[in-house]
């Protein structure tokens, strides 16, 4: 009567050895995963800290002279976003675009004005901000700067296709982003400058627009994300060991 009693007992234990190592397997993947996931983010994290680096670099800097028609092709996001421009040129007041604006002046408009250079290329200016109430340009006659002027600003990369939730809407002349390209299709304007211009805080006509309002800010959350994957796989780690220490006792 013992022998069977001796099979069941080699099943008993052969079934949570399978199990164990099973668990072992899955607990090893997830560990390598973690781990991984916690190098890449502080890769993640040094990538950050240099494009802020060099990002408040360019803000800081003298302003030299906007790409012109020959740099267009090569003007590009990683390189020359933020850039400190300048550009002399007149304004096209009767072409400018009104894009919905929330800032710290609360809700109302940003006021894109397309600048004809001294070359003849077409550049839109961010000239600033303008509350809802200051919507029509006839409510501000004073903004509508002509003559030959200059303008000093940041150079920005435009915001094709609106946004997911508000999407521009340029049948209606509804605009939610700075769509560089719908922008001078919708004004007859031709090829237009694959960037526009954030005007600086000189005062204009009347105070309006309000330039100045870029926000040059960067999320970084890299760091903490990086302890969350590391402490998971500290936490893999930490159950492998008492799982084994748990076993061992059990086997003495």
């Amino acid at each position: 009567m013992t022998a069977p009693v001796e099979t069941n007992d080699r099943s008993a234990r052969k079934k949570p050895g399978i199990f164990l190592g099973f668990m072992a397997v899955l607990g090893l993947a997830f560990f390598v995963l973690f781990m991984g996931l916690g190098i890449w983010q502080i890769e993640r994290l040094q990538w950050k800290l240099d494009l802020i680096a060099r990002v408040d670099a360019r803000v800081h800097a003298e302003p030299i002279a906007a790409p012109g028609k020959d740099d267009w092709a090569n003007v590009n996001q990683a390189d020359d976003e933020y850039r400190h421009v300048t550009l002399t040129g007149t304004y096209l007041n009767d072409k400018e675009v009104l894009v919905h604006a929330l800032t710290e002046r609360g809700s109302g408009n940003w006021v894109l004005t397309p600048m004809r250079s001294v070359d003849g290329a077409i550049i839109f200016i961010n000239r600033g901000f303008v509350p809802n109430d200051k919507r029509d340009p006839a409510s501000r006659p004073e903004t509508q700067i002509g003559g030959e002027t200059t303008v000093t600003g940041l150079l920005r990369m435009p915001e094709p296709d609106g946004f997911f939730l508000r999407p521009n809407d340029p049948e209606r002349n509804d605009w939610n982003s700075r769509d560089i390209a719908a922008f001078a299709k919708k004004k007859n304007l031709g090829t237009a400058a694959p960037y526009f211009i954030d005007a600086d805080a000189s005062a204009n006509p009347g105070n309006l627009p309000v330039g100045g309002l870029t926000v040059v800010k960067f999320r970084n959350s890299h760091l903490s994300y990086a302890i969350t994957w590391f402490a998971l796989a500290a936490m893999i780690a930490g159950a492998a060991i008492f799982v084994w220490r748990h076993e061992r006792r059990s086997k003495d």
